[in-house]
């Protein structure tokens, strides 16, 4: 198939690695931060057991990059967010939440320390270069904030680590978990991180001239092959084994952290200031009216995740909502994030969800589905 063959319009940005793949067998994409990102390459199952048995390339140049440098940008990071930066060194990155006035979540990025006053902000879904550059305005603080020229690649599964060592050595295998690196491959400018959103051991490759995108997909396929490297999406199947948020659907603007039970990304005590610290703390104090659980639907296999917020009731009456759905194979189970009232947010209560082909029986379970304690990818 053509690269030009898909197209929405000029309005819909194409990433340095579009083409490739494109070449390599991407059959359909979708628009995320306004960009355009593969979402098949073919039998998704298979995809999800590449990924969990060997290695999957994906282009996930859509994670946009906020820029913040100048004398106070530390400052200015910290406004943003209500986790607590005050320990967070260079060359370092940490996963946070980006609130509102009211205390409602509109990202949760990973955060990049690349020097003392250069930080990223590697976005989900939402447009907070807009947000961060209003905030920039009235705020009193030394700060410039741009899109930087970067574009990163997910190299995720279980032989990512030794297919980074066929590109960059063996000194690779001691950066740590959460931790992020310069280098160079050929001459390719990088930043490479140990993160990814796939719950598998895997890096980032954070491209910093995309006119060399199509250059770097091809070394990093041709040192892969040896180890079963296929190109690939990101996997909604291990995605929801691994209670990972997709912004949008499991979490928005009217959604706070607490309903999620990530508390421990807020800090109320630290003295910084932070947009939504009064909200947040009343949240708190009050408890969160909703709460975010696992399912285990009882139904035949789902054949793809679901595409409407399905309605859970419990006697009846409507209770909450699930966010993602999908088959496992490997759990073999249909299994779901969802929204419910905090009192039905019960292990063991069972409710009733309104699928695409009826109502099914379901039971609320501990989330996450696989390997809770992250020890895989942190591995």
């Amino acid at each position: 198939m053509q690269a030009d063959s898909f197209g929405f319009g000029t309005q819909i940005r194409k990433s340095p690695y579009f083409d490739a793949t494109v070449r390599w067998g991407a059959k359909g994409f979708s628009v995320y931060n306004h960009m355009y990102i593969p979402r098949d390459f073919g039998d998704p199952e298979q995809n999800f057991w590449t990924l969990v048995n060997d290695a999957i390339l994906c282009d996930v140049a859509v994670e946009r990059q906020v820029e913040i440098t100048g004398p106070d940008a530390a400052k200015f990071v910290q406004l943003l967010t209500p986790r607590d930066l005050s320990k967070m060194a260079v060359g370092q990155c940490k996963y946070i939440l980006i609130t509102n006035q009211a205390g409602g979540i509109l990202n949760d990025p990973i955060l990049l320390r690349l020097a003392e006053n250069h930080f990223w902000i590697s976005l989900a879904d939402s447009d907070i270069l807009l947000w961060a550059q209003g905030v920039s305005v009235h705020c009193g603080l030394d700060v410039t904030i741009g899109e930087p020229d970067v574009s990163p690649l997910q190299l995720q599964g279980p032989k990512s680590g030794a297919i980074m060592q066929a590109l960059f050595g063996h000194s690779i295998t001691d950066l740590r978990y959460y931790w992020l690196r310069k280098v160079e491959l050929d001459g390719i400018p990088l930043v490479v991180s140990r993160t990814g959103w796939s719950s598998e051991l895997g890096y980032e490759l954070y491209l910093r001239d995309g006119s060399r995108g199509d250059d770097l997909w091809e070394k990093i396929m041709a040192a892969g092959e040896a180890f079963g490297l296929k190109p690939g999406h990101t996997s909604s199947i291990r995605r929801i084994e691994g209670g990972m948020l997709s912004y949008h659907a499991d979490a928005d603007i009217n959604t706070n952290p607490y309903e999620l039970g990530l508390g421990r990304l807020v800090d109320l005590d630290m003295e910084a200031e932070f947009i939504g610290k009064a909200a947040l703390r009343r949240i708190q104090q009050e408890g969160p009216s909703r709460r975010q659980v696992g399912l285990i639907i009882d139904c035949a296999p789902l054949t793809g995740p679901n595409t409407t917020f399905w309605t859970i009731t419990q006697n009846g009456t409507s209770v909450g909502k699930v966010t993602s759905a999908i088959y496992s194979p490997r759990l073999e189970q249909n299994i779901a994030l969802a929204m419910v009232a905090a009192q039905t947010a019960v292990i063991g209560t069972q409710v009733e969800v309104v699928t695409h082909s009826g109502p099914c029986c379901a039971t609320i379970v501990e989330c996450p589905f696989y390997d809770p304690q992250k020890q895989i990818a942190a591995a």
